[in-house]
């Protein structure tokens, strides 16, 4: 049963506390690359969805996501590579994003910060 809920901030906090306690973060991926979608709150923007939790991955594993593979990625990599990658990028990350696609958009350095006050 999923922890998220429509209150995208919980689902944040939530985000953050379960990876760091995982150190898994999970993602979609298939052979193009791993889901990245236009923004809804930024305009020419893309961002990338991430889940703390296989089984929340998983439920948006369908229709138009159906061929991407759900996979884990270690938050040290996440963290240290991917969030830097992905900020030099102007990709911003969409942290463990509900059953109604709703979920914080942030750019990856506010990600990054929000584990350094987990630690």
């Amino acid at each position: 049963m999923s922890k998220l809920t429509s209150d995208i901030e919980q689902n944040l906090k939530l985000f953050i506390e379960e990876t760091s306690k995982t150190q898994l973060v999970w993602g979609l991926r298939n052979d193009e690359g791993w889901l990245a979608v236009d923004s809804t709150e930024f305009e020419n923007s893309e961002v990338m969805p991430f889940w703390s939790s296989e089984e929340d991955a998983k439920t948006h594993n369908v229709e138009e996501w159906a061929d991407f593979e759900v996979l884990h990625i270690p938050l040290d990599i996440f963290v240290e590579d991917w969030l830097l990658t992905l900020d030099e990028d102007g990709v911003l990350i969409g942290t463990n994003w509900n059953d109604k696609l709703e979920g914080k958009e942030m750019e990856p350095s506010d990600v990054a910060k929000l584990y350094l006050k987990a630690d």
